[in-house]
């Protein structure tokens, strides 16, 4: 690296701030300076790089289209530095683990087994954020995320926790005995899907299914999903490792089972995991073996 061809870490920090905040008199509070240090800073950054980053032609500035991609670069990487610094010194140590989840693996996976965490682990915090919205994984904010899919999310780490192939379900009351072959067969049923995953939907597409066909479909919070297809109100399409007791106990019908190489996965930023996500994520794992 050129060390020598950056510009001045105080230019780069008043920068980052405002854009952070919008405010020069809020970056200069956030780095305790006036707010004619941090205009002086930033316009010494622009005549460092030989590029405006600021549009100072409206009533209030803004960034240019450059001034958004150095901002990008750096909210990400003093993001990253912060988290070492804060991981090596044990400084966030108190700050609550955050955990991003779809609802289905909360309520059939994680919520049964997290007892013995917290058994194990009293003095740490949780925050369980049970959504199927794909959520960022920014310093101070989400630490771990359990994902279904191949295990591609890019600028992410991401470890195979559970691999579960997609299958589909229904009450026998709902199906019966009859032969079920083809995806063909359940057109005249109703269907039942996880709101904003797409599981669902992937196995629709790889299939040739219209699930607006027919009888229509119903997307709800997976929990409620899975006591709707024991009550035999439609077909669901779901990761097998949720609805396995249903099938050994005869509460659900197996119809279909993908075998694609898929499952759930541990999800982190790159860096030194701060001591409560390194116990999670050491609890995570033995978790998994035994199941």
């Amino acid at each position: 690296m050129n060390w020598s061809a950056l510009p001045p870490l105080a230019s780069l920090r008043a920068f980052a701030a405002y854009a952070q905040t919008r405010s020069v008199s809020s970056a200069g509070g956030a780095l305790n300076v006036s707010h004619a240090a941090i205009s002086q800073q930033m316009r010494a950054l622009e005549t460092h790089l030989g590029v405006a980053l600021l549009d100072r032609s409206g009533r209030k500035l803004s960034l240019t289209p450059e001034g958004e991609t150095l901002a990008r670069s750096l909210t990400e990487a003093f993001g990253d530095i912060a988290q070492t610094v804060e991981a090596l010194t044990g400084a966030d140590a108190s700050r609550p683990l955050q955990i991003s989840v779809t609802p289905t693996f909360a309520a059939a996976w994680l919520m049964p087994r997290l007892t013995a965490f917290r058994e194990a682990h009293p003095d740490i915090n949780l925050m369980i954020d049970p959504t199927a919205k794909v959520q960022s994984l920014e310093p101070g904010g989400i630490d771990v995320a359990l994902r279904y899919g191949d295990g591609t999310w890019p600028g992410l780490l991401a470890e195979p926790l559970i691999r579960s192939p997609i299958v589909v379900v229904a009450a026998p009351d709902l199906v019966g005995n009859r032969p079920i072959t083809s995806p063909s067969d359940l057109r005249d049923y109703h269907w039942l899907q996880e709101l904003g995953t797409n599981e669902a939907t992937d196995w629709f597409a790889q299939n040739g299914v219209d699930r607006d066909a027919g009888r229509g479909f119903t997307a709800m919070p997976g929990n409620m999903m899975l006591e709707a297809a024991r009550a035999g109100q439609g077909i669901a399409v779901v990761a097998g490792v949720f609805v396995e007791p249903d099938i050994r106990a005869g509460r659900l019908r197996k119809l279909f089972e993908d075998n694609k190489e898929k499952g759930y996965h541990i999800v982190t930023r790159p860096g030194i995991p701060r001591p409560p996500l390194k116990a999670f994520l050491s609890w995570l794992r033995r978790e998994a073996r035994k199941s």
